[in-house]
């Protein structure tokens, strides 16, 4: 069932939201050449202490895993597509394309937020990469309005993603928020139009296009992490994700400053 939200539940959320934009800021910032990516989740914990929020991946426990997530936010770089584990052997380097990806509980209400950045300097390619993946971003939020579906969501991302030759991964999808980490509806990133659910006011979803600059095709670390997930043809990845509320108007950001 798609849940609707109350009026003082969507008012949370947008407190918590600026908050989250802000932590995924400041991360970003944060990171530098020679950095693990567990020191980088460190510095994104104490932020959300910081600020009085809740880490709600530390501890998530998907039903498709074997144990719950072991940190406060999802590190993915160059190839691993999502989900990446911060790992100790895992250090940052110059032209490194890197994913943040976190959900924060604030006052009862959950957000989740998601930027890709190149550190130092990157290919024209890469650049491109992440443009269009933040762009096709706001296609989708464009076509989040009452009176469509959500397959006009998938259809509006599938159509400007294309048009630039990326790979789109069909195994991940956005999804539905608020009061769980991932509720109903789920959000391909390709689609028809007019199909789906019908999208209406006090809705709130993560949509999230995930690109690749090859194939589309993904591979399961299951004997490893058991959460990374990697471009099969080890090309790099990028994934951009804001949470929305649907209003009379259409969709509201929620986690941007």
């Amino acid at each position: 069932m798609i849940t609707k939200k109350k009026p003082e539940d969507i008012e949370r959320l947008r407190k918590g939201g600026r908050i989250l934009a802000r932590i995924l800021r400041e991360t970003k910032e944060y990171a530098k050449p020679g950095m693990s990516t567990v020191a980088l989740d460190a510095y994104a914990h104490s932020l959300a202490q910081k600020y009085g929020v809740e880490s709600v991946l530390k501890g998530y426990h998907p039903v498709f895993a074997e144990f719950p997530y072991p940190a406060s936010m999802c590190i993915s770089v160059n190839d691993t597509v999502q989900h990446g584990v911060p790992n100790e052997d895992e250090i940052l380097a110059d032209g490194d394309v890197i994913n943040l990806d976190m959900s924060i509980g604030y006052e009862g209400m959950i957000v989740d937020s998601g930027i890709t950045f190149g550190l130092g300097v990157i290919t024209e390619k890469e650049e491109e990469l992440l443009k269009v993946t933040k762009e096709a971003l706001k296609e989708g939020i464009k076509a989040a309005k009452p009176g469509n579906r959500i397959g006009d969501i998938s259809h509006a991302i599938e159509t400007y993603i294309r048009k630039y030759g990326l790979g789109i991964v069909e195994d991940l999808a956005g999804h539905g928020v608020g009061y769980k980490v991932h509720e109903e509806p789920m959000i391909p990133n390709l689609g028809k139009k007019g199909t789906g659910p019908a999208i209406q006011v006090g809705h709130v979803y993560a949509i999230e296009p995930i690109t690749t600059m090859g194939a589309p095709d993904v591979l399961y670390d299951d004997d490893g992490d058991g959460y990374s997930i990697f471009t099969a043809d080890g090309s790099k990845s990028a994934h951009f994700e804001h949470t929305v509320v649907i209003t009379e108007k259409g969709a509201e950001i929620l986690t941007q400053e």
